[in-house]
């Protein structure tokens, strides 16, 4: 009778599990997403911004400027905003000076902007670097030649003068000898010397389809060492790329990257660095981005640390898309409040783009703003089905919204007998369905800096039949009430007084009398 009994219950949560799958199908059949946020202009992609806080004039220190990749040879687009991202203006276009009437040059792609706030070589902190690959086309506008520039900016970008080549290479990307060279990466380093970080496919022969590399100047970016390796993934397929770099409150050093073409195609991963200049074995991929329940970003990253919460802060990855269970459309950001330790968790973003084509959230810019919350600004594909395939058609979008690190997707838990499942009226577009107990669980592994009394609140509903969900902290099972409804959403909000560690804990949700939806699970410190 009980062997008869377990089974008839398993049966019940894989028929369970079996609905909630055909209502992920079935979410894919629904009509196309719309994008949010603010125009700005016309855009293929690769968005980068910088605040002023170095140039000692209280009328340009806080004021945003903004870079990205635009359709055409007119240059880079240089965007000025004096309310906090609230608006934008367009300056000018940056164009080539090294190539001037060797035709059709012209300063292009990946564009990264950023101040000095030390002294390099002959140019002062408070300048301002823009780095970006310039190309030259042949006759039937195929490209055949890059060179990684840097300019500088001492007028709060007013005006710009070329300082150097970083490496140049050649061929369009999609070329079998393609020696391309892309994705520069410019900082300071303590000592003062400058660092530019890229990607390069100049080591094909010796079996590195693509690599990542740096280079250092003395000489505030007029002349360049030697090339070191930072990843390297022999074989002759993977492509690592995309790196970009951030110093964190330890004064390590992080970098991103993209692993396309490797066990999982493009999933982004982390390396740590104590210098900047030794980032370990080239050939080790590091520590890969991912939330316990599969969920991992791909594609052209950008890491970014803010000081929230702890005294470690929170490290944040944008990407264009993501693998496992994550949004395919790149919609959500992925944060860690554990200097890059432990599983990652997911926030909304705040433009909601669409992704129709690779180049649609390539390189995105977030920037915490004085009053918390965050300025973010990314590509997105038309609106238009026949034009959306097309990164011709692309837009700039912008947003100001709050990032919430205090809450913890339920699609970002570790499943047992729960499956997640597409929702326009989640947090997040998705949620977790728990089979039944004694068989479904969602485990939240987090990390609080700072421990103590906790009010920890989950939303959730059933799906017809009463369900009260089961919490245990550490291991400790929480009395628990009912919930209360949020609003007419169908949701409930469950309020329960707990204490977290100073560091790692372990939330458990497990199955009730029947299966029951799970929205996020979010923390405040209790008063």
């Amino acid at each position: 009778m009980r062997r008869l009994t377990r089974d008839l219950a398993l049966h019940a949560s894989c028929l369970v599990l079996a609905m909630a799958s055909a209502q992920v199908a079935h979410a894919q059949d629904r009509a196309p997403d719309v994008a949010s946020g603010q125009l700005l202009a016309k855009g293929t992609g690769y968005a980068s911004v910088v605040r002023l806080t170095q140039s000692g004039d209280p009328h340009a220190d806080g004021r945003l400027l903004l870079v990205f990749e635009q359709n055409g040879m007119a240059g880079i687009p240089l965007y000025v905003s004096n309310d906090r991202g609230k608006s934008w203006h367009f300056m000018q276009d940056i164009a080539d000076q090294e190539h001037v009437g060797q035709s059709p040059w012209q300063l292009r792609w990946q564009p990264n902007i950023s101040e000095m706030t030390r002294d390099s070589g002959d140019l002062k902190r408070g300048t301002l670097l823009l780095a970006a690959n310039a190309t030259r086309n042949d006759e039937k506008g195929h490209v055949v030649e890059e060179d990684l520039q840097l300019y500088a900016s001492t007028d709060e970008g007013k005006t710009w003068h070329y300082r150097g080549s970083i490496v140049r290479g050649g061929g369009h990307p999609e070329d079998k000898d393609n020696h391309g060279v892309w994705e520069p990466d410019i900082h300071i380093l303590d000592d003062g010397r400058m660092i530019a970080y890229y990607s390069s496919e100049q080591h094909k022969d010796e079996g590195f389809n693509q690599l990542l590399a740096h280079k250092l100047s003395s000489d505030g970016g007029k002349t360049w060492g030697k090339e070191v390796t930072d990843v390297a993934v022999p074989g002759g397929v993977e492509r690592p790329g995309m790196a970009v770099v951030t110093r964190l409150p330890d004064k390590r050093y992080v970098m991103n990257f993209e692993d396309i073409d490797g066990p999982q195609n493009g999933k982004v991963h982390l390396k740590f660095s104590p210098d900047g200049l030794h980032f370990g074995d080239p050939a080790d991929r590091g520590t890969p981005v991912e939330t316990e329940g599969g969920a991992w970003p791909a594609a052209c990253p950008v890491t970014s640390w803010f000081p929230v919460g702890g005294a470690q802060g929170v490290i944040v990855v944008s990407a264009e898309r993501a693998g496992g269970n994550g949004d395919p459309a790149g919609r959500s950001l992925y944060w860690n409040n554990d200097g890059g330790r432990g599983p990652w968790w997911e926030v909304p973003a705040p433009v909601q783009k669409i992704t129709g084509n690779i180049h649609a959230g390539w390189t995105q810019a977030l920037l915490m703003q004085k009053d918390g919350s965050f300025l973010h600004v990314t590509s997105s594909s038309s609106a238009n089905l026949d034009q959306a395939w097309k990164a011709t058609y692309n837009v700039m979008l912008y947003a100001n919204a709050p990032l919430n690190f205090n809450r913890y997707e339920a699609e970002d838990a570790a499943r047992t007998n729960a499956v997640v499942i597409d929702n326009p009226h989640a947090s997040n577009r998705r949620m977790a369905r728990i089979a039944a107990a004694p068989y479904g669980k969602l485990q939240f592994d987090i990390h609080r800096d700072q421990g103590g009394a906790h009010v920890l609140r989950v939303r959730y509903e059933d799906i017809g039949f009463a369900a009260t969900p089961r919490i245990s902290v550490n291991g400790n099972v929480i009395a628990v009430g009912s919930g209360k409804p949020d609003g007419d959403s169908g949701w409930s909000m469950m309020d329960v007084h707990v204490t977290l560690k100073n560091g790692d804990n372990t939330i458990v949700l497990s199955g009730a009398e029947h299966a029951y939806d799970v929205d996020y699970i979010e923390f405040d410190p209790a008063h």
